[in-house]
């Protein structure tokens, strides 16, 4: 048995009572002895292991030892590629014992011991350790009870192989512009691998203190959480660095790294100490960074109104990361794509990612490391927090981006999610390691956002803000739960509490946002003076056939042509009603996507909609008009509005000047085209685009927003072979080229650039060689989207293959190269076959419940919309039924492609009527 649960489960299906009571008196007999071994009698037990079973079956670690204090030294080898440590923990008793618990994961122990307060041995024996690897749990006996209220030490000897991939102490390495490679040691603990590295509490509410001791060779530095306080030279020639002792944290914090990098360093207002660090060769790239971390610390000092508890906080580069980055206290880690920044190869829109991916991380410091989320079912108490303050800290710090224009992509992504069946509420159970590593996904960090900035509108700006101050006071050095949250919001006076004259029960409207999983659907009818309103759930799929009842505390807003104010209402049960006035002759509800929900305008509502568009667009924001645009489509998708409706509502386009609903009618009519590309009826979009394509210069001049159009105009205009935008991406290619590719293209058009060069064997084979030495990640990552982007089948099963040996491509980018060519239309079905065919290789290498797990599987059959295409996902995902029971992503998978065969049957044959029409 795997999960304690199942046997649980199993014993509910026993009829007999007498058989049910038993089973429960020799659980309760076996669970006493478990907590409470020979209290009573105080006589050792054998210390034999053959007479020792593991003393606990769940998947969490008891409560009743508390460690305080973790002293833990370690020796990484980066000849042999393994290491050696010992780890002396210092535990609370609160109940007697014989055993202590933790967790470990492939490390082999050598020696553990048990001591006293006063470092006195218990045993004069090398103490049984017991493993139970299904729940990466270590445990061990001490012939003598351990008294409830004492304090004692656990000491542990262990030893490991760097490990495998990117969990845990892994290894990275990087390759000198001479050729030679080079090693390094790093770790990624988040969210259950400390116990790859030593064994612990390996659970978030177990808080304690670490003092750190690294061995290392002379020509290696050491970094972890705190800063080195000393180095000591050991007979052997090693050096020593010991570090200070942390602030109470929890053990997926905890971080150390041994490499040969250099930094850049300065200071905070406050005299925190920021330093950048990367391989040599690339440490002209870290000063961006610098600029931002100090900014950001700064910024968070004074908006938490807490200071940074730490003396020093360093970000460093590591060539080999899975994810984009990770906050480990006073030690972050990034992707080099997402710290290191090179003026001459970077667009604008890596340089606004590296901002905000830094502003995500350093909020953390805050959200999630000073206040931590008491179990992983709330993993959005970190990761929403953290991701909406990117925006607010990226706002306030750097205004020339206007980052509030990308929110709304963010809670689009949300959105998209949601209204498939195979959502989950904001906080959902996650108890074995699969299942944490799937809460980090677009429910916890995206919808999360969106929905704290929903509240933060409908509380103001000021009570939101002293809000989680408070919240973050009260629970510092602590653990909380969503209610802790809501709590420290309802202690602070808000003019909403008021409603209907009743105070508002906080905590009973933001659970219908986080217990309950899905997005609100308004439908909106104009009757005289009222508009009436319904809520249900917004399903982009098959309705299920026992649909839940669902309803939310829905904060409206509205807009009408009669006033310029913003009106507010709160809507709590199904279905209600607003008085606006005849004289209205118009109404847009969800001013600038403040809510988390869909609108649907009934009864004429849309051709009202589209004629204000049309005749006067300007009268709404552009976020009220991006919106209306994403509405109309995913309505299109779940079958509540006709198609070419909602393309008519994007027949205002040629008057449209603003930048992000550009952008979204592009991206929707681009996603249209990957459905029809097959089908060659595609003129249609560059006709649409014709003017705005036309105006597009090949530079770098421009705001932010007008830049980054012309990268995304530009790429569409090539990939559909507009003749003018291919001729002159050819011409800047061989420019390149001919300059022995010494040119500096503009960063916003060199993506599309390297793209067509990629077409021809000689462009393709050069790009490839380019990517093998570039020093620029930024570079390197639009060299790779290019060489996807190839028609030829033989280069796209290549890049599949170097992908997977993670040489030339590194296996960190291999999901990206598998969603890169599954887009491409010569590689769908490329990108899937490899994916089917190297599954078992693929868990191993990014484990089950990983991210790059979920991207491969939900990239690669998102591109398919054929009845034949679902059934070929689904057998394979029955051959595969251990594993993909255990995902969510599966299931994602299947609502997506099933979503998308309904489209095309629903929508190809008037896609095709509204095309021709529109062609004539």
């Amino acid at each position: 048995v795997v999960f304690s649960s199942h046997v649980w489960v199993s014993f509910r299906n026993i009829s007999s009572a007498m058989v049910w009571l038993k089973l429960c008196l020799l659980s309760l007999f076996a669970v006493s002895l478990q907590e409470s071994t020979l209290a009573h009698t105080g006589e050792p037990s054998p210390s034999s292991t053959d007479n020792l079973s593991f003393p606990w079956s769940r998947l969490r670690l008891p409560r009743y030892i508390i460690p305080r204090h973790y002293h833990l030294l370690l020796h990484p080898n980066l000849t042999s590629l393994s290491f050696t440590g010992s780890v002396q923990i210092q535990i609370d008793v609160q109940n007697n014992t014989n055993w202590v618990v933790v967790h470990s994961k492939g490390l082999q122990i050598s020696k553990a011991t048990i001591l006293d307060q006063n470092l006195a041995h218990l045993s004069d024996k090398v103490l049984p350790v017991l493993h139970h690897p299904s729940h990466e749990q270590i445990g061990i006996f001490s012939p003598r009870v351990l008294i409830s209220g004492q304090k004692y030490f656990l000491y542990i000897e262990f030893a490991a192989d760097f490990a495998e991939g990117f969990y845990g102490f892994y290894k990275s390495t990087y390759t000198t512009t001479a050729g030679e490679t080079r090693t390094l040691a790093s770790t990624h603990f988040e969210p259950t691998s400390a116990r790859m590295a030593f064994p612990c509490f390996d659970e978030p509410t177990f808080k304690a203190n670490f003092s750190v001791r690294i061995r290392r060779t002379p020509e290696y530095i050491s970094l972890s959480n705190m800063p080195v306080v000393k180095t000591v030279e050991l007979s052997d020639g090693l050096l020593e660095d010991h570090f200070a002792p942390s602030v109470q944290m929890s053990t997926y914090l905890v971080a150390f790294v041994v490499c040969d990098f250099k930094s850049v360093t300065a200071k905070t207002s406050s005299g925190v100490q920021v330093s950048i660090y990367a391989a040599p060769e690339k440490i002209s790239q870290a000063y961006y960074a610098l600029e931002v971390g100090v900014k950001m610390l700064d910024f968070y000092d004074e908006y938490f109104n807490i200071p940074y508890p730490l003396p020093k906080q360093d970000l460093i580069a590591i060539p080999d990361f899975q994810s984009g980055a990770m906050e480990n206290w006073g030690l972050t880690t990034y992707r080099e794509t997402s710290l290191l920044f090179d003026p001459v190869t970077s667009s604008v829109s890596h340089k606004l990612w590296v901002t905000m991916v830094i502003g995500h991380e350093l909020a953390h410091q805050w959200f999630g490391n000073l206040v931590t989320m008491e179990w992983w079912n709330d993993i959005w108490l970190n990761e929403g927090f953290a991701r909406y303050m990117e925006y607010i800290s990226v706002e306030a710090t750097y205004p020339e981006f206007k980052v509030e224009e990308y929110l709304l992509n963010t809670c689009f992504a949300a959105v998209g999610l949601d209204s498939l069946n195979s959502s989950r509420p904001i906080s959902s159970p996650a108890e074995n390691p699969t299942q944490i590593e799937e809460m980090f996904d677009t429910v916890s960090y995206d919808k999360g956002a969106c929905v704290l900035h929903m509240l933060r509108h409908f509380l103001t700006d000021n009570v939101f803000q002293t809000g989680i101050v408070r919240y973050l006071r009260k629970y510092s050095y602590r653990n909380a739960q969503n209610q802790d949250l809501w709590d420290s919001l309802t202690t602070v006076r808000s003019p909403n509490y008021l409603f209907a004259g009743e105070h508002l029960n906080l905590t009973a409207m933001m659970n219908t946002w986080t217990l309950q999983k899905g997005v609100p659907l308004v439908t909106v009818t104009r009757k005289g003076s009222r508009l009436l309103l319904r809520q249900d759930r917004f399903l982009r799929t098959v309705m299920p056939s026992d649909p839940e009842c669902y309803l939310w505390h829905i904060p409206l807003t509205y807009k009408t042509d009669a006033s310029g104010a913003v009106h507010r209402h709160l809507m709590m049960s199904q279905t209600d009603s607003i008085h606006i006035g005849e004289e209205v002759s118009w109404v847009k509800v969800n001013t600038d996507m403040t809510g988390y929900y869909v609108v649907h305008y009934a009864d004429g509502g849309w051709d009202t909609i589209t004629k204000l568009l049309r005749e006067n667009h300007t009268a709404l924001s552009y976020k009220d008009r991006t919106h209306l645009i994403h509405n109309a489509i995913q309505l299109v998708s779940a079958g509540h509005l006709p198609l070419n409706q909602a393309l008519d509502l994007l027949g205002y386009f040629p008057r449209e000047t603003h930048t992000v609903p550009l952008l979204q009618g592009l991206n929707y009519l681009e996603a249209i085209y990957h459905m029809i590309e097959k089908r060659d009826e595609i003129a249609y979009i560059l006709q649409f685009f014709r003017a705005v394509i036309d105006e597009q210069t090949w530079s770098d001049s421009g705001s932010v927003s007008e830049r980054r159009l012309r990268s995304e105009v530009l790429s569409l205009a090539c990939h559909l072979d507009d003749p003018r935008c291919v001729e002159r991406a050819r011409q800047h290619f061989r420019d390149w080229l001919q300059s022995n590719k010494t040119l500096n293209l503009p960063t916003d058009v060199a993506t599309t650039v390297y793209s067509v060069g990629a077409r021809e064997d000689d462009g393709w084979a050069s790009l490839l060689d380019t990517y093998k030495t570039s020093l620029s990640e930024a570079q390197k990552d639009n060299i790779l989207f290019a060489l996807t982007c190839s028609r030829d089948t033989n280069k796209l099963q290549r890049l599949l293959e170097l992908g997977l040996e993670g040489d030339v491509i590194r296996s960190q980018d291999l999901s990206h190269v598998v969603m890169f060519v599954a887009r491409n239309p010569q590689g769908h079905h490329l990108a899937w076959d490899f994916v089917k065919k190297n599954w078992d290789h693929l868990v191993q290498k990014f484990q089950l419940g990983s991210p790059c797990i979920r991207n491969i599987l939900i990239s690669t059959t998102g591109q398919f919309s054929s009845p034949k295409e679902l059934t070929e996902v689904k057998l394979f995902f029955e051959s595969i039924k251990e594993q993909a029971s255990q995902l969510r992503a599966t299931q994602i998978a299947l609502d997506n492609l099933k979503k998308n065969v309904r489209w095309v049957q629903r929508n190809l044959g008037v896609l095709r009527s509204f095309l021709s029409d529109q062609m004539k």
